[in-house]
């Protein structure tokens, strides 16, 4: 068997995102380079399941205790990591309890931004949420119900 240490492999990592409808995105601003904002994430421990390590590094940069709700998505793109080739297993979640949000590890803050007004995000992050987005309003009914009992047609975009 050949050592696996003489391979070039991408390096595995994962990014958890929590959504909060009327508060937007977890994002925590990065302490280390690449710097700027980003979802909290980073790499998986020799040994560990990617499960793990999302709860892990979602505890560690937030503060947050969470329930993995999903999976996004699966990201390979060679350059979505400046310092490395890297495979990012995405993650949706949800927060046990939402007061205990405080960046740490190597995280300067960790706070919600609301969807519409997103900073600049590093890596492929921007490509990440807008995924997320897309997915959210496909899973809206095309008829909904308002509140006058009416039926309302949302019209789905072709893409």
């Amino acid at each position: 068997m050949a050592d696996p240490t003489t391979y070039r492999n991408p390096l595995p990592t994962v990014d958890v995102l929590l959504y909060v409808p009327g508060r937007g995105v977890v994002l925590v601003e990065r302490k280390n380079p690449p710097f700027g904002w980003a979802l909290p994430g980073g790499f998986v421990d020799y040994g560990e399941s990617c499960e793990t390590a999302a709860r892990r590094e979602a505890k560690e940069e937030t503060g947050l205790t969470v329930e993995l709700t999903g999976l996004l998505g699966v990201y390979s793109e060679p350059d979505r990591d400046p310092r490395h080739h890297t495979i990012s297993v995405v993650y949706t979640a949800q927060a046990v309890d939402l007061s205990e949000l405080a960046a740490g590890d190597d995280a300067a803050q960790a706070v919600f931004h609301p969807v519409d007004a997103l900073p600049p995000l590093a890596f492929d992050h921007a490509r990440i949420v807008g995924d997320y987005l897309r997915h959210l309003e496909n899973l809206r009914p095309a008829h909904a119900t308002c509140a006058s009992g009416r039926v309302e047609t949302r019209a789905r975009k072709e893409e």
